[in-house]
């Protein structure tokens, strides 16, 4: 028998609070996550001093999360398309209280960095949780959920250093891991509690050889971009780590197109729509991580050199934190404009916006109050792209496919912010001044690093602007709400740019 009016009234009355339920917890997990990559950034100065090691060992505190995250990011995202999103969303979030575990109790360099390891391990976090969405989420409330998801990396990164600066200066340095843990346990709780399991899977058998060599090739060349200055660019480690990356790239690549159970679906990677959002995300990644490296060493530079503003860590967060907040009330408005106008044009937008927040940082970088607005402006550009990159991926890939789909647009951001930071280390290192008996970088160098970011800005906008035109997500919504089954699963025609 047919449901009566006012029993369909009743059920769709039960969907929303549900799916605001399944958006808030999800958004929750991925501020969780992207807070743990902040956590550890006003220890990095005492960290020598705390653990009794060098400072180029205690480095690895902050580059063994982002070589785990890399490593993590593509496997988790195809082990969530084969047994389970949710599943390993819990297991994400698992590692990564085990890990503020074991750096809470940690007194030495050692179980730091294993500690750290566990929680770059959790990077999946945001792309499963966007590929949940995808999966169970009414088509009307996708653009809007996946936005608000998106922008929760940026989000948890911005309040997260206030946060941790403020604890560490008040506390003992542990109670930052103990406050994560906290995080971690309940994330986890709300995801069991109120996140259902989607039936959507790939099936197969997990491609483990792939799976190691993307992981080797991708240490092989984070480990040069972020180690480089410190090995020598033009040493033979450095130069050695690139060769064997790039090496192992191509054989990897060959391995894919001949397997049958491939890590990443290549030919699906290769669609245009796809192809071109990965590489204007990487160069994106690039251009918003600049200006994290920038503002607050702008800020914390001493007053004598006659552009630094001679202020503490703590305020160099706070001038930060609005961004995070501005980056989560754009994301609404990043899903408009995605329905109105597709989410091709919301990603020029987003990087246009960047790059005009860059421009005005070569000029407006006396006050506090400039870097507040400019900070501001980059976060509305990164709320805006970080809203349509998912779309433009989930709109061009079958729906057993989106959590794969989506951590590989994760990986080359992420790739992006790593290569940024060691390219603005490079420029800050050689464009110095000498204040007494210390070099500190120069106001020139600041605005070659800003004219750096607007021009990779200006790159993503410019591959952007040869991505297909589509539909807005809304109308490659794959799952029947009614029923709560996935409807049938597109083909490789139908799903293509």
């Amino acid at each position: 028998m047919s449901d009566t009016p006012a029993q369909s009234a009743d059920a769709g009355s039960t969907v929303a609070p549900r799916s605001n339920a399944v958006v808030a917890v999800l958004a929750f997990a991925g501020i969780v996550v992207s807070l743990m990559q902040t956590l550890v950034i006003p220890l990095v100065p005492e960290l020598p001093k705390l653990l009794n090691a060098s400072a180029s060992d205690t480095a690895w505190a902050v580059t063994a999360t982002l070589l785990a995250s890399a490593v993590a990011t593509p496997v988790v995202g195809r082990l969530g398309d084969m047994y389970g999103k949710r599943r390993l969303l819990l297991v994400s979030l698992a590692l990564l209280t085990a890990g503020s575990v074991t750096c809470a109790l940690a007194g030495s360099l050692e179980p730091m960095i294993i500690g750290r390891v566990l929680q770059g391990l959790s990077a999946g976090v945001i792309p499963l949780g966007i590929s949940i969405m995808r999966d169970e989420l009414p088509a009307e409330r996708l653009p809007s959920a996946t936005a608000v998801m998106s922008a929760s990396l940026g989000v948890g990164g911005a309040l997260g250093l206030p946060a941790s600066a403020l604890i560490a200066d008040n506390l003992d340095w542990h109670a930052l891991f103990w406050v994560s843990t906290v995080f971690g346990a309940v994330a986890t709780i709300l995801v069991l509690i109120m996140v259902p399991e989607s039936p959507a899977r790939t099936g197969g058998r997990f491609d483990l050889v792939g799976a190691l060599g993307l992981s080797t090739a991708l240490v092989s060349l984070l480990l040069a971009v972020s180690k480089g200055a410190d090995w020598g660019w033009g040493s033979g480690t450095t130069l050695g780590s690139f060769a064997v990356g790039v090496v192992l790239l191509l054989v990897w690549g060959v391995y894919q197109l001949r397997t049958s159970h491939a890590l990443v679906d290549l030919r699906v990677a290769a669609r245009r729509q796809v192809l071109l959002t990965n590489l204007a995300s990487l160069s994106f990644g690039f251009s918003m991580f600049a200006m994290s490296l920038v503002i607050p060493q702008l800020l914390q530079l001493p007053a004598a050199t006659g552009y630094g503003l001679g202020k503490s860590l703590l305020v160099s967060g706070l001038v930060l934190a609005p961004q995070g907040l501005v980056m989560m009330a754009v994301a609404p408005v990043s899903a408009r404009i995605s329905r109105a106008r597709g989410p091709k044009v919301t990603l020029m937008l987003g990087a246009l916006t960047v790059a005009v927040g860059y421009a005005l940082n070569t000029v407006m970088m006396s006050q506090i109050w400039q870097l507040v607005v400019i900070s501001c402006v980059i976060g509305a550009g990164v709320g805006l792209a970080y809203g349509a990159m998912p779309a433009l991926v989930m709109g061009a890939v079958p729906v057993t496919e989106t959590a794969a789909a989506n951590s590989l647009n994760t990986l080359m951001r992420a790739i992006g912010t790593s290569t940024s930071s060691a390219v603005t280390g490079v420029v800050l290192a050689h464009m110095t001044i000498t204040l007494g008996p210390v070099s500190l970088p120069s106001e020139n160098g600041f605005r070659t690093v800003m004219v750096v970011g607007c021009a990779a800005a200006l790159l993503a906008l410019s591959i952007a602007s040869f991505i297909p035109r589509q539909e807005p997500l809304a109308a490659d919504h794959h799952t029947d709400h009614g029923s709560g089954e996935p409807a049938a699963v597109p083909s490789a025609t139908d799903a293509k740019a």
